[in-house]
């Protein structure tokens, strides 16, 4: 006796990671990466210090299928530093596969502001410092803070409409 049929609870929606699954698989397989976890968790695998001046960019396989070469994209002033850091490299991208698949790491070096398809830009952009704040506003809070008699609190409060009267306008 078959057993009745439950009724779907996911009314036709599916999951956006399984519908994309199978383009990004495609596209990974196309650079040779068997393992798209090596892109995707770059940072985790290698490390963050190695991850912020390196990506990886192909996976090129050899005649007889054993021992693949991992090419690595990074600016051309870390190239040496990351030369003396292949070893630890393959360990730990090796560790990801399994088993040894990697045998040879290739490093390509690009200029700092890159090319037209690969930017080299491996880490966050700098943070902008904040201007001065205008000594209009300043002085405000200052008059504002005045009759305050504690000198921690007073200044406290000057920073903090300092910080309130000079922020932009959104």
């Amino acid at each position: 006796m078959t057993q009745p049929r439950r009724p779907s609870t996911t009314r036709g929606f599916a999951r956006a990671s399984g519908l994309m699954q199978s383009r990004i698989r495609a596209a990974t397989q196309s650079r040779g990466f068997a393992e798209s976890r090596l892109l995707t968790h770059w940072a985790e695998i290698v490390g963050p210090e190695i991850a912020a001046i390196c990506r990886p960019v192909e996976v090129t396989y050899g005649r007889q299928g054993m021992g693949a070469t991992l090419c690595l994209l990074t600016t051309g002033a870390q190239a040496p530093m990351l030369e003396m850091q292949k070893g630890e490299i393959t360990t730990r991208v090796n560790a990801c596969y399994g088993y040894r698949a990697i045998n040879r790491i290739r490093i390509t070096q690009t200029a700092p502001i890159g090319f037209a398809e690969g930017q080299a830009a491996f880490g966050h952009a700098p943070k902008a410092q904040p201007s001065a704040p205008d000594p209009k506003v300043t002085e405000t809070a200052r008059d504002v803070a005045r009759d305050v008699a504690s000198d921690d609190l007073r200044l406290a409060l000057e920073a903090l409409g300092t910080n309130v009267l000079s922020r932009r306008k959104r």
